[in-house]
């Protein structure tokens, strides 16, 4: 089994630091890993961008974004350390079940949106373990960016904002996909699902492959704009 990583040097990514009001770096690194027989290979690609401060605002954004982009389910400790135990656990569960199917995760995490003291990251993750097609999931975290704890939804929104925002989301989503598609969704009646991600023109709200639909829809983002917010939103 031959493996090799290539660790890109930790670059500063001022452009999106300005507009989160973060300072931010962004850590990648590839690994690679091939069987001493056969054609089947790990691959595995890494970037996740992050706060730099010394702030326990910052330290908590990192924990979280962590602990989101690993599934963990204990704090982790650094983000070279976790991203190390990360890769070793999947290259050991590649030599015991991966036969001769090529392998592949990608994990890239961004802040992607801000209002008013809040920010939103997100978490793209594809998955491949051989057969007819990967996996891809979009998770945003809504953070209060002077705390730097996650806002769930039912803090962001007033309470018994489920079914009007449901009802404007089901509204919406015939517009965003072609009539084919809609046939193909089986979960036509929405509700607000905990994935929300806060941007400039609104709140949106991404939905899992199977979660509504079949796997061909992909990650559904439903955009509700803020004029049609304001009755709902906590503060």
């Amino acid at each position: 089994m031959k493996r090799s990583v290539k660790a890109i040097a930790l670059a500063a990514t001022l452009a999106l630091a300005s507009c989160t009001g973060l300072k931010t770096d962004v850590f990648s690194e590839e690994m690679s890993q091939s069987a001493t027989s056969g054609t089947d290979s790990l691959y595995v690609s890494i970037s996740l961008e992050y706060p730099t401060g010394s702030e326990v605002r910052d330290s908590l954004i990192r924990t979280a974004i962590l602990s989101a982009a690993f599934d963990l389910e204990e704090d982790p400790t650094t983000l070279e350390e976790t991203v190390s135990r990360y890769e070793a656990a999947l290259s050991d569960q590649f030599i015991l079940e991966g036969g001769p199917l090529s392998w592949e995760d990608r994990i890239n995490g961004y802040f992607s949106g801000r209002r008013k003291g809040v920010v939103s990251y997100m978490i793209e993750y594809y998955s491949f373990r051989g057969g007819a097609h990967g996996i891809s999931t979009m998770t945003p975290v809504v953070f209060d960016k002077k705390t730097g704890n996650i806002i769930p939804e039912a803090e962001f929104f007033a309470p018994g904002y489920e079914e009007p925002i449901g009802k404007a989301l089901s509204e919406l989503l015939p517009s965003t996909l072609s009539a084919e598609e809609y046939d193909s969704v089986f979960e036509k009646e929405l509700l607000p699902n905990g994935s929300y991600e806060v941007g400039s023109e609104g709140v949106t709200w991404y939905y899992q492959p199977y979660e509504i639909g079949a796997y061909s829809l992909g990650v559904v983002s439903l955009t509700l704009p803020w004029s049609s917010l304001k009755a709902y939103l906590s503060n």
